[in-house]
């Protein structure tokens, strides 16, 4: 509760800046021209956003050889998300829900937890692709900065260690488990003189590493099977940009195909690398001005973020906190 206190307050304080560095009376006069049923179509593709993430897990377990239920696995995904924001690491503490959810299904956990990394590994693929055509917008508009270079090859570099890692794990499990314990051993030593007690365990890294192992051997060798899980990644990341789509339609703000998709890359890029819960402050802080600089006004590029964030963040966070109380009732 007090680490939601927290996110809202900042929430509000990145809002209260931007309208006071604005023209009051211009980001005024674009609220009146808000067309409301926009915003409802937002919702909804928002909602879309939330169910499709059940068929993204859906295919990712039939890969692994796992039949379960879409609507089960949407609310456990959607719960993962919910623990992901109170206990940010990368989306790798929501994984443990999966973990959870098949212990109590009686399904491999080891598979689970296979399929939640998968599913990172497709959801920064996809967005490495959308990345990769904003940056295409950007350079031709000769428009890129020093932050977002840093921001993108951080994220680059992060995709390209996780990838490793699991394909490590496909070759050796043993060699995953000896990788993971190294890393845990030089966390461990960095956060020492702050924590006073090892923050990773070093033998929980070779367990993992069995359990990855376990279930990438059942991994079909066959790439196209691959691309189904793929092609929902990037349809989760079509939705997110229709609904930017949408808060530019909702104020009446001209946009063309390149502002939308370099301004999402931009804004998505600083959620994925920031060191807040889901980008909070941040994003509100920094789309605005990506915007700006691809040309939309600044109080229209003010409104735009915000409704964006509420859509995509606050209905989220909503959806997934009583998605995380439905799965804990349902385990009582």
């Amino acid at each position: 509760m007090k680490k939601s206190i927290v996110i809202l307050l900042l929430f509000i304080g990145v809002a209260v800046v931007a309208l006071s560095f604005g023209e009051l009376e211009n980001i005024l006069a674009t609220l009146q021209k808000a067309r409301l049923r926009y915003v409802f179509l937002g919702l909804v593709l928002e909602l879309l956003w939330n169910w499709n993430l059940g068929f993204t897990y859906k295919a990712i377990y039939h890969l692994l050889g796992i039949e379960e239920d879409r609507n089960r696995l949407t609310l456990v995904a959607s719960a993962s998300n919910f623990v992901n924001i109170v206990a940010p690491t990368g989306g790798v503490s929501g994984i443990a829900i999966f973990a959870g959810e098949a212990r109590q299904r009686g399904y491999p956990p080891g598979k689970a937890t296979l399929a939640g990394a998968l599913f990172l590994l497709f959801d920064q693929a996809a967005f490495l692709v959308i990345l990769a055509l904003g940056w295409i917008v950007l350079w031709r508009r000769n428009n890129i900065n020093a932050g977002e270079v840093a921001a993108s090859l951080l994220l680059l570099i992060a995709a390209s260690i996780f990838a490793s890692l699991l394909y490590l794990g496909y070759r050796s499990a043993e060699r995953l488990g000896n990788a993971l314990a190294r890393i845990a051993h030089v966390i461990n030593r960095l956060l020492k003189p702050f924590l006073h007690h090892d923050y990773l365990s070093e033998e929980r890294a070779h367990t993992f590493a069995n359990e990855v192992g376990e279930g990438l051997a059942d991994l079909p060798e066959k790439p196209k099977q691959l691309v189904v899980p793929f092609l929902h990644a990037l349809l989760n990341k079509a939705l997110l940009i229709s609904v930017l789509i949408c808060a530019f339609l909702a104020y009446n703000v001209p946009f063309s195909a390149g502002t939308i998709i370099a301004g999402w890359a931009i804004g998505y890029l600083f959620l994925v690398v920031s060191p807040t819960p889901n980008g909070i402050g941040i994003v509100e802080g920094l789309m605005p001005l990506a915007l700006t600089s691809l040309r939309v006004p600044v109080e229209a590029a003010v409104v735009i973020t915000l409704t964006y964030r509420g859509l995509t963040f606050w209905v989220m966070m909503a959806i997934a906190s009583w998605s995380f109380r439905r799965l804990h009732l349902s385990e009582i």
